[in-house]
């Protein structure tokens, strides 16, 4: 993903948890500012199950920021 640090600020500043794989790839795909190339990697990549956390979303990205 090339804008990790603003995925990383949307995931813990703007997304409500609980929260499945469909909703969050729902709300990505709603961000206007993060490129197709990035919404698509997010999508393939994110396991299908319920997220609780940013920091869930991001382990299960392996995301370090």
């Amino acid at each position: 993903m090339g804008e990790l640090q603003r995925s990383v600020e949307h995931l813990r500043e703007h997304q409500d948890y609980p929260a499945t794989k469909t909703d969050l790839v729902t709300a990505c795909n709603n961000l206007s500012d993060f490129a197709a190339a990035d919404k698509k990697w997010f999508s393939d990549n994110l396991p299908e199950g319920t997220y609780k956390s940013a920091e869930d979303v991001m382990k299960a990205l392996a995301m370090y920021a």
